[in-house]
This record gives C-alpha cells, structure tokens and sequence, in this order.
C-alpha cells in the first residue's frame, strides 16, 4: 500500500494528511533542502589553482549533499571586483567569497590576519593557528562576526616570492621611491623603508608594469606570475616574499545566510573548505617547481633580498605593529595570539624541519637528487 493510499483509509484529511505526509517523507530529504548560493573568488578564472580552490570547494559541497546544495562560482569581476566580495557578503548582495581577508586591510588591519602578515607564520604554523591555536575562534568571534560574516580557511600559495622588478636592487637605498604594486600589510610596511605601495587587481599588473607605471610588482610565484607574463617587462624576481609567508584564503559567509543552514550542510561547508585548503597548497607545490625552471631557462634573473633590506623591513613591521596595537584592541588581541604562535612555532621548527630541509637542499645542489 502507497503512502498516499495509507493516507486515505486511514480518513486522515487537511492537515493531518499534510502532517503524515510530512513525516512519511525520508529524513534525508527533510536535512538536505535545496539551496543555490553564489560564490565570488577574488581572482580571475585564468589563475586556475588559486581560482580553481573555489571550484574544488564548491563540487565538494555539491557531491557531499547530492546537488542539493549548489554552490556557483563566479571570476574576479563577473558579479564582484576584486576588492570588493567582503563588502559585498556583509551586505547580502553574495552569500560567499572566496578571497584573500587583507584584500581589505584598508578598512581594519586586522583583516590581515585571516590571510598572512609581514613576518609572520609559514602554511604549516598557519594552519596550526587557525585550526588548533585558537586563531580561527579568534577572528570569528572577535573580528568577522562584527562584519555580519563567518570564515573559514579554504586555502594557502604557501611562502610567496618577493616580486618583479624592472631594476636590481641590493640596499634600502635602491629603494627609495619605487613605485610597488603590493597591496595590504606589506605595503604599509614597505612604506616605512622609503617604497610607494601600489593597490592594483592582478589582472591589469602587466600593463602597469609594461609601461612603467609601476617599478615592481609581487603577485603570488613562479606559477600565476608565469602566467601573468611579468617576466617579459621585469627581469629581476626576488625572494622570499616576506609579508607573505603563508598566505590563506578564506571563505568569507554571509552570517545570515549560514545561520539559516542545516546543521549538517555547516559541516559539509566546513569539510569543504577544509578539502579546498589542503588541495591549493598541493598544487602550488607540484605546479611551482616546474614553473620556476621555465622562468630561469627563458632569462629570469633570481635574487635573493639582501639582508639589510630584510632586516630594515623587520624593525618596521614591529614599530607598525606596537603602533596599531596601541589603538585598536581586537587587533592587539589577535595579533598577540598569533604571534605567540610564530615563537612556538619557529622554535620547533629550527630543530627537527629547518636541519632536516637544509641538509636535503644541500644534497640537491650537489646533484645528489
């Protein structure tokens, strides 16, 4: 006998009929509405490991809920700028955006700290922090929830390289009024020691350093830049990016709209970042290597930053931190967390990883590998 069967000998009529209906209907599709959301990355379709995290997140929540939760992605551009998705989820206008969190430093420096700050943690520390440290609790409860958002990690590039520039460089001097397209913390670090920070989307990079409207510009490494064509317009590509050494993208949620979902598609979305997080930085290790020889084999000059530059760039970023600290309360409380996590961190970190890693390049260039 078929439910509706049941209903009708049963003389259960109106609403009861509605109600047995209800509860004849399987639990699962009772747990997994449908629902569409619209997902914008802060990054253009063309970089597809860094675009492509938010692919990857977005077939997961889709596979893991049997299409009932769609979750559509578009390009830098198509419905968001760049620089625009956290304004846009704090008003409801997307329910997500896949972004780096210090695209938006201008509005509050402690944005940067959902993506990476100069000096800082490496992807490794970076996850510890967030996942386990506390961090994540941190920015949530403390900093996004006060922009009607939730966030969680959903990838990382890893340590970034230190940018292009049409000139060498070797001391601060050198670096007096270069124009560097190098957007949030880094740039007003950089600022300290005598650079003019450039704020450019990566899309139009090339053609402001084509023509000489900027002097350097850092993107992410040897795979996107390759990409990107910067090698054609600035020879020298400098290492390590040191205001980007581990650099997470967030999920950035209308608080709203995750409010509204199902316990169980929280965790899907949650899972799903988590799965889009650990592929990114898979990628990037597997695609940069590669990348790298291609650049060297067609002219790149690689150089290191030297370590007066390195060291005058240190002593600003603690001098800006102590001074942001001194006026912004959830800032200082954020960063005195992460920062007693960088200690710990680094001081396992020299022992067991940094002997294990040195000894392992020291055999490779040697050619024992």
């Amino acid at each position: 006998m078929d439910r509706r069967s049941f209903i009708k000998k049963a003389g259960v009529t109106g609403a009861g009929a509605a109600a047995a209906t209800a509860l004849a209907a399987p639990a699962i599709a009772q747990t997994m509405p449908k629902i569409t959301w619209r997902c914008s990355s802060g990054f253009p379709k063309a970089l597809d490991t860094i675009y492509g995290a938010a692919e990857v997140f977005a077939q997961a929540v889709s596979e893991a809920t049997d299409g009932n939760f769609e979750i559509q992605v578009y390009g830098a551009g198509e419905i968001v700028g760049a620089l625009e998705g956290a304004d846009a989820v704090r008003d409801g206008t997307i329910e997500v955006a896949h972004t780096a969190s210090y695209y938006f430093f201008g509005k509050d420096p402690t944005w940067a700290f959902g993506t990476g700050v100069p000096f800082g943690l490496n992807q490794r520390m970076t996850n510890g922090w967030l996942y386990e440290g506390g961090g994540l609790d941190l920015l949530n409860n403390d900093f996004y929830a006060n922009n009607n958002m939730i966030a969680f990690p959903a990838g990382n590039t890893g340590a970034q390289m230190g940018g292009w520039f049409r000139k060498e460089i070797n001391t601060v001097a050198d670096m007096q009024g270069l124009k560097f397209r190098i957007g949030g913390f880094g740039g007003r670090i950089i600022q300290e020691v005598g650079v003019v920070p450039q704020n450019i989307p990566g899309g139009d990079i090339y053609a402001a350093l084509e023509k000489g409207t900027i002097d350097a510009a850092e993107f992410v490494g040897p795979y996107d830049d390759s990409k990107l064509g910067f090698n054609k317009v600035a020879p020298f590509y400098y290492y390590p990016g040191w205001w980007e050494g581990g650099v997470t993208l967030m999920n950035l949620i209308n608080l709203d709209k995750w409010n509204e979902l199902p316990s169980s598609y929280k965790g899907v979305v949650k899972a799903a970042s988590a799965l889009a997080n650990s592929v990114m930085m898979a990628r990037y290790d597997t695609l940069n290597p590669a990348a790298l020889k291609t650049l060297v084999s067609e002219g790149t000059k690689l150089r290191p930053y030297s370590l007066e530059i390195l060291e005058s760039c240190f002593a600003a970023a603690n001098k800006v931190y102590a001074e942001i600290s001194a006026e912004n309360a959830v800032f200082k409380k954020i960063h005195d967390s992460y920062m007693g996590y960088r200690g710990d961190g680094y001081l396992w970190f020299q022992l067991s990883e940094y002997n294990m890693d040195t000894f392992m390049m020291i055999q490779q260039r040697g050619g024992k590998l």
